[in-house]
């Protein structure tokens, strides 16, 4: 068989994915460089010696629940175990940053991959509250699938070694999961998903509003009723055309991302859609992406077809990877076969399989928490409070929201959740009202602004607002309604305040 005819049966008659890996690795380079941006910029003030939720604390109580370091390094794998200060921290996500634009730039073998996805890991099991989110573990299963799908050494874009074809089975299987799971949480959660009447109220209450979501929320009925619908569609029966042939395979992941990139515009999702699409990359093979990607990318693709070699020894590790994969998948499938499906869970110390879902629930009002302040030394009618203004959630009803996804301002995701219950179900709220207090300069860095850049406040308040988006048209953003009080006013002079805090060993 000559090279042109090999050639012709790997890019037109046989199922070839040179460029399915290439797009596949690049995007993942993306997120992880995104995830290790983030957290070079947050993890000191948020988990840092003195941050919101001290790791070094949280490690403490993980350690003296099993009973030795070692035991907990077992159940909770970080390399942090091994020392952890904040300029290990700093240093450590900008390493990893920096590891992901090789990654992105083209370079990557499984060594670095390995590398970054034990980086990433380390970094979840020290990120406790701030690091609780579905697509954490999405990220660390995709990295860890990637590892198997370059060689161990070669680096380059287009190594000689083939792409295997049974990982590429398992990111569709990934895929499958995932969709499949944030479906039926669906079907089995809220009343409003299977009434068609969730998008009357999502694109207001979700966790991050973009500017567009206040027109879609607008929108006719009809509209949001089709679009449940459709959701339904593209999570439940798309996905199993992802293991169908290849015209049924390659429709079905144009349909998979384009709802990806629709909810990519729709809200602010942090990099969950990003990380998402990977897994569905792998619906289509290279006779598909070579009429969409430049030549020059395409012809580097065949050469390296052209003078690829079968490799026994990775053959044998993919099949060794798809029986761990196939043994952990047990508890996964059992979780969403089951009427108690649980959302975004792992089985495995490691987040090798997982179970995810998103909006099992979806709240139909939003209530905000506004932090305010007063430089008063004595509360009375006429005191004056100014709000502290966060990144990204909704404050000044005149603002606009941002786009700001796939970055993450970690600490308004968390407000969101807290102003859905109490102060005593989120504790961190009183170290973060503690150090407004003084003024704290980690912690204003996640904030927009200080409205007391002189001189600390002498009293932090927290109340509670409805918001509503304002129609479209209106000079406002928002219109809110006040509630009542989420924290009452707390001063550094508060001997309560400061007895829990001591409590909490945050009285620093």
């Amino acid at each position: 068989m000559t090279a042109q005819n090999i050639l012709e049966k790997l890019f037109h008659g046989g199922n070839s994915y040179w460029l399915t890996r290439f797009v596949i690795i690049r995007l993942l380079g993306f997120v992880y460089a995104v995830a290790f941006l983030v957290a070079a910029q947050q993890l000191v003030p948020l988990v840092g010696e003195h941050g919101l939720t001290p790791a070094n604390h949280f490690f403490e109580r993980v350690e003296a629940h099993f009973g030795s370091r070692s035991a907990a390094a077992l159940q909770l794998p970080s390399l942090f175990w091994f020392g952890i200060s904040d300029q290990g921290l700093s240093i450590f996500a900008w390493v990893g940053f920096g590891l992901s634009l090789i990654v992105l730039g083209g370079f990557a073998n499984a060594i670095l991959l390995g590398i970054l996805w034990a980086m990433y890991m380390s970094i979840i099991h020290v990120g406790q509250i701030w690091y609780g989110y579905g697509w954490e573990t999405q990220l660390l299963e995709t990295g860890f699938l990637s590892i198997f799908l370059c060689p161990l050494l070669d680096g380059r874009p287009f190594p000689r070694c083939r792409p295997p074809l049974l990982v590429i089975w398992l990111f569709r299987w990934l895929g499958f999961r995932i969709m499949i799971g944030a479906g039926l949480i669906k079907l089995r959660g809220d009343p409003c998903w299977r009434d068609l009447t969730c998008l009357y109220y999502h694109y207001e209450t979700q966790p991050i509003p973009s500017p567009i979501s206040r027109y879609l929320h607008f929108a006719p009925h009809w509209f949001h009723k089709f679009g449940t619908a459709w959701n339904h569609f593209i999570e439940l029966i798309v996905p199993w055309f992802s293991f169908g042939p290849r015209r049924a395979r390659h429709v079905a992941g144009i349909l998979l991302v384009t709802f990806q990139i629709i909810l990519i515009i729709s809200g602010n999702l942090s990099f969950l859609n990003y990380v998402t699409i990977i897994p569905f990359l792998a619906c289509f093979d290279d006779t598909f992406l070579r009429r969409i990607l430049p030549r020059p990318i395409v012809k580097r693709a065949e050469r390296a077809a052209q003078e690829s070699e079968p490799s026994r020894i990775n053959n044998t590790i993919a099949i060794g990877l798809s029986l761990l994969v196939v043994y952990l998948s047990i508890a996964p499938i059992t979780n969403l076969i089951s009427e108690r499906q649980m959302m975004n869970t792992s089985f495995d110390r490691l987040s090798l399989v997982n179970t995810y879902g998103a909006f099992g629930a979806v709240g139909k009002e939003r209530d905000e928490i506004i932090f305010e302040g007063t430089d008063d030394a004595i509360i009375t009618g006429d005191t004056t409070w100014k709000e502290y203004e966060f990144k990204a959630k909704p404050g000044n009803p005149d603002l606009r929201p941002p786009f700001i996804a796939p970055y993450q301002p970690r600490i308004d995701w968390q407000i969101w959740f807290a102003a859905m219950a109490s102060p005593a179900e989120y504790p961190w709220t009183l170290h973060f009202v503690w150090k407004l207090l003084h003024n704290d300069p980690g912690t204003l860095s996640l904030l927009a602004g200080n409205p007391f850049p002189v001189r600390p406040p002498h009293y932090i308040r927290a109340r509670l607002y409805r918001y509503r988006f304002a129609t479209p048209g209106d000079p406002v953003w928002w219109r809110r309604e006040p509630i009542g009080e989420w924290l009452p006013a707390l001063s550094i002079d508060d001997q309560q305040f400061r007895r829990i805090l001591s409590a909490m060993d945050w009285l620093d």
